[in-house]
């Protein structure tokens, strides 16, 4: 037996809360199909490459005064992706409803993401060994993984493992990305009349996965009250010292959410928001002085400490800075087997190189970088050639020019006060936390449902669980089409199909929100700490859910 940790063993004994027709049985649910639906856009293309699957309605649950009786299932899972907070309880929801509808069910595991049912790596889940792990952060359960199910080989592989289990139905839970994979897995398995079903569940902490039936995806919220509680941490600390400016880059490299989110729970001096960014064109140099101006009328006030905090992805939805990398990109694979930058012996004459095959104005925007970003920019790539991004320092490159620009204004007249920066990234801190109590009932219930979508003989459909903000007995389970939430884009030189991210809506209450405030943030110290996720005491404190998520239902309530 393990060792366990004192909050480990209490939250083992936490019982998730259900939605009130899926806590009256699996076996008492009834269905209720609505109308047929569409894909976000792109209709034509996505209902012929969907040909099986596409048009499906969103379905609710209701209960019904008859019982109905369940026959046997082998039921496989995958965690697909990057942690987030309450995995393990999807799975637990999911076991505990197969295992409530008929006894004889089993549920197998997946070993290391989807190349587990490529290889036929799993495990069958036992009660005792299911038991370790609810509640708990992280995917060691099963452990998790990035291989793409999209190819035919693939396919093939997959469906022989699934024979050999018996498997008839898999439940795929991961991301935009995991779930685009689901929709292709579930169309072929129905292509080819193989009679295996495919449901996904939504995860993801950088909170990219929604729509108005996916209010929320499951992480986001642990994730973001565990950042918090760190950004909270260093306010207090820079109100107390009253010496440094904390630079906080946080995680999210397609969409701003997490740092919206945590922004708001903390109202920190500066907030970048990527979305913003590019809708606005603002170029490095413009952020520059943004930042900089909050910083000098700071110093004015005796002000010389802030906290600013910087979304992940920034330095791609910087114009100019987008389309050098692109550039970038598009001639590394060429330099890396060039002889000259091979066999450079020192990493200014790799530079040179460089800045003489980009395009002049995107050399121009090279030369003008710290460096330390430079040397970073041409670091190791991803598996598609490109830049990796989370590897990039934002919050170093925008110190580093603020310090060169302050200091133009020092010799200028125009700044006398002292500037000095620490750097963070807030990134795996959060991705395997204790999951909160929403997302402990949450995820359990997304689990749960994804089981009550496969008992009716659902395929090709997302768990879905709303009205979240209200008390879970109150939240509304059913499942919404996967293709409903799918477009077309240019993924590596061709067009494919992937479920649309959804980015932060500069027109929304949530941004709305900062928008207001920014001014007053900005130089009043108006620091919020919100401490540590609390999982025991009252309602007001243990079970409050984003800002995010009120905001965006009040307005829909209001809307309603």
């Amino acid at each position: 037996m393990k060792k366990l940790s004192p909050l480990q063993i209490e939250r083992l004994k936490y019982q998730p809360k259900l939605p009130e027709c899926l806590a009256k049985g699996i076996n008492t649910l009834e269905l209720v199909e609505g109308s047929a639906t569409q894909s976000v856009r792109d209709q034509e293309q996505i209902k012929e490459l969907f040909k099986n699957t596409y048009g499906k309605p969103v379905v609710t649950f209701k209960n019904s005064i008859s019982m109905t009786a369940s026959e046997a299932k082998n039921v496989g899972v995958i965690l697909s992706g990057g942690q987030a907070p309450g995995g393990h309880n999807v799975i637990a929801g999911l076991y505990d409803a197969l295992k409530q509808a008929n006894p004889s069910n089993k549920l197998y595991g997946f070993l290391g993401g989807p190349s587990g049912i490529i290889d036929g790596k799993y495990i069958e889940f036992t009660d005792e060994f299911m038991n370790e792990y609810r509640n708990t952060g992280g995917f060691d359960i099963i452990g998790s993984g990035r291989t793409k199910l999209e190819t035919e080989d693939q396919f093939q592989k997959s469906l022989a493992v699934c024979k050999k289990l018996g498997i008839t139905a898999v439940v795929i839970i991961g991301g935009d990305d995991s779930n685009t994979n689901a929709a292709l897995l579930a169309e072929w398995f129905v292509k080819n009349n193989t009679g295996i079903q495919v449901i996904g569940c939504p995860k993801t902490i950088d909170g990219d996965l929604k729509n108005d039936q996916i209010e929320i995806s499951f992480g986001f919220d642990t994730a973001t009250k565990t950042y918090a509680e760190l950004i909270g941490n260093i306010q207090r600390d820079a109100n107390s010292a009253k010496k440094y400016w904390h630079f906080v880059k946080i995680m999210g490299r397609s969409a701003s959410h997490v740092a919206l989110e945590a922004a708001l729970q903390t109202q920190p001096n500066i907030t970048l928001i990527s979305e913003e960014v590019e809708e606005k064109k603002m170029s490095l140099e413009s952020i520059i002085n943004y930042m900089t101006d909050i910083i000098v009328k700071r110093a004015d006030m005796g002000k010389n400490f802030g906290i600013a905090i910087i979304p992940e992805g920034l330095i791609e939805f910087i114009p100019e800075m987008k389309s050098m990398i692109s550039n970038l990109n598009d001639i590394m694979a060429s330099l890396e087997t060039d002889p000259d930058f091979v066999n450079a012996t020192t990493i200014r004459d790799k530079f040179e190189i460089v800045e003489n095959r980009l395009e002049p104005a995107n050399a121009k925007v090279y030369n003008s970088l710290p460096i330390l970003i430079k040397g970073q920019l041409l670091a190791d790539r991803d598996p598609h050639g490109n830049v990796q991004v989370s590897k990039i320092e934002t919050e170093k490159l925008l110190i580093e020019m603020i310090e060169t620009r302050l200091a133009e204004l020092r010799s200028q007249g125009e700044y006398i006060g002292k500037f000095s920066a620490q750097s963070h990234f807030f990134g795996y801190e959060g991705r395997c936390a204790f999951p909160s109590n929403f997302d402990a009932d949450y995820c359990y219930s997304l689990g749960f449902n994804a089981f009550a979508l496969i008992n009716f003989g659902l395929t090709g459909y997302l768990s879905s669980v709303r009205n979240l903000t209200a008390p879970a007995s109150e939240w509304v389970a059913g499942g919404v089409p996967l293709t409903m939430m799918m477009n077309m884009e240019k993924r590596h030189g061709e067009m494919k199909p992937v479920i649309q991210k959804a980015l932060v809506k500069l027109d929304g209450p949530v941004f709305k929100q900062l928008e207001e405030n920014r001014e007053d943030w900005a130089l009043n110290d108006r620091y919020l700490f919100p401490g540590a996720i609390q999982y025991f005491g009252p309602s007001c404190v243990c079970d409050i859910t984003t800002c995010t998520l009120k905001l965006e239902r009040s307005k829909e309530l209001v809307n309603a």
